[in-house]
């Protein structure tokens, strides 16, 4: 993934994929600062000995819980998830998560702190079969509680839902519903792998209002394989209809462990994905027409119906510099400075937590400045910046420290600023995550992501 460097040029990513033009192999999506392929074995040290510093209380804690199994896995998907586990395994790895957990517990990162977050992750957490999630949710409750908590988050995807699960997911807590529509058309969602097909959208999202959660989102994907400019059109009408607190619409990627991407780097097929000019114009259009039903633009890639009522927790407070606790096979942490990654194979996971000893596979100690630049990049995405907040927190000028990343986005269109406020433009919003790399010390600039 080696590439150009893309110290100036909003057209090449982190990882030198292309973001005009075909979509290429490689990932787009800028989740996290330094770069993946930084984090080594040889930094878990620096993990261990942050969970046991005493954390600042100021500092939000979360908590990520990776469920990795999938009835089927999609054809675009990069994440570790498993479609071939049997109910006895599930139960097994059920028992580890919340063994994790409870080790987390007795180290000082969680001393005196409440949970302000809580986010089930996939993978595809809804795969759990209801008396399976009351076991692990009676499991974590041994050792953390989030009666208190001002988020929780549950993913799902639509086929594997039923109303008694709905109503479990309620009693446990859940504020937050993430359904994974992606699509409303039957054959795009076959032709991606998708497990669910359209009647069990609307049946689900039936269920999910009936329980009155305090915010329901649904998930898109522009430029899906087979994807056309009717049908989208179509996929924005049915979305505005379902009137959800939440849309979230992510641009079609395809990073090198997916189906698709084998198919064309050792098949050496063409890219069935639509580029990203066509992509960016597909949610151009999204957020236009959404916009005009009474949503507002919350981030580069979220719109909310109302801003007062709807926040995204897990979000505003991991892109401002919160420390999260992940657990699960492959999960990532951030705690005290420190970014840290868990084993990503299941077996060593689970013999890992058998053992008694946190599962830790990779990590990487940042000083401030790269806590910064991460918060930055991070914030970026939300389509605003305030200089007066890093002033305020780091003691430091960002238009004057990145004058000339900042100077060469707003030369092309992406961004613009008046005193503190700094302002992405909708061009450069829809392409944000190519804004981002300028902003990287000069030794993570075109070096491999992930």
């Amino acid at each position: 993934m080696t590439t150009p460097d893309p110290k100036i040029s909003p057209d090449i990513n982190t990882t030198g994929v292309a973001s005009e033009g075909d979509t290429g192999v490689g990932s787009y999506f800028v989740s996290n600062y330094p770069p993946y392929s930084f984090w080594k074995p040889e930094y878990v040290g620096a993990a261990e000995k942050a969970l046991d510093r005493r954390p600042d209380p100021s500092v939000p804690l979360g908590l990520y819980l990776h469920i990795p199994f999938c009835r089927k896995r999609c054809k675009f998907c990069y994440f570790r998830v498993y479609t071939d586990k049997n109910s006895r395994e599930v139960e097994r790895y059920v028992d580890a998560l919340a063994a994790e957990v409870a080790l987390y517990r007795k180290r000082q990162v969680f001393e005196g702190r409440p949970l302000r977050f809580v986010y089930f992750g996939g993978g595809t957490p809804s795969f759990l079969g209801s008396a399976q999630l009351q076991l692990l949710v009676d499991r974590l409750r041994e050792s953390v509680a989030w009666d208190g908590a001002e988020e929780v988050t549950f993913e799902c995807e639509p086929g594997t839902l039923s109303r008694k699960k709905v109503g479990a997911l309620k009693e446990i807590g859940v504020t937050r519903v993430s359904l994974g529509v992606e699509n409303f058309d039957d054959t795009i969602l076959s032709e991606n792998g998708r497990a669910h097909l359209s009647a069990e959208i609307y049946r689900s999202y039936d269920w999910i209002r009936d329980e009155g959660f305090d915010a329901v989102n649904v998930d898109l994907i522009a430029g899906m394989v087979g994807e056309t400019d009717e049908n989208w059109d179509r996929c924005i009408r049915e979305t505005i209809r379902l009137q959800p607190d939440s849309v979230t619409i992510y641009q079609m990627e395809l990073p090198f462990n997916t189906v698709y991407s084998r198919e064309i780097l050792v098949d050496g097929k063409p890219t069935q994905v639509a580029g990203w000019t066509k992509k960016r114009e597909w949610v151009r259009r999204a957020f236009d027409e959404i916009e005009r039903a009474g949503y507002s633009v919350s981030s580069g890639y979220t719109l909310v119906r109302d801003a007062e009522a709807c926040h995204f927790a897990y979000r505003d407070h991991l892109w401002r510099g919160a420390d999260l606790v992940g657990a699960g096979v492959a999960s990532f942490s951030h705690v005290g400075g420190v970014h840290f990654q868990n084993l990503d194979r299941f077996e060593e996971y689970i013999e890992a937590i058998e053992e008694g000893r946190l599962p830790l596979q990779r990590a990487l100690p940042i000083d401030e400045r790269e806590q910064m630049i991460r918060e930055l990049i991070l914030q970026m995405k939300l389509g605003r910046l305030d200089a007066g907040w890093f002033r305020e927190k780091y003691g430091r000028e960002i238009l004057e420290e990145f004058r000339d990343a900042f100077e060469a986005h707003r030369a092309s269109g992406w961004l613009d600023w008046s005193g503190d406020e700094i302002t992405l433009s909708r061009d450069g919003l829809l392409r944000v995550d190519t804004l981002l790399p300028p902003f990287f010390h000069e030794e993570h600039r075109g070096a491999r992501y992930t």
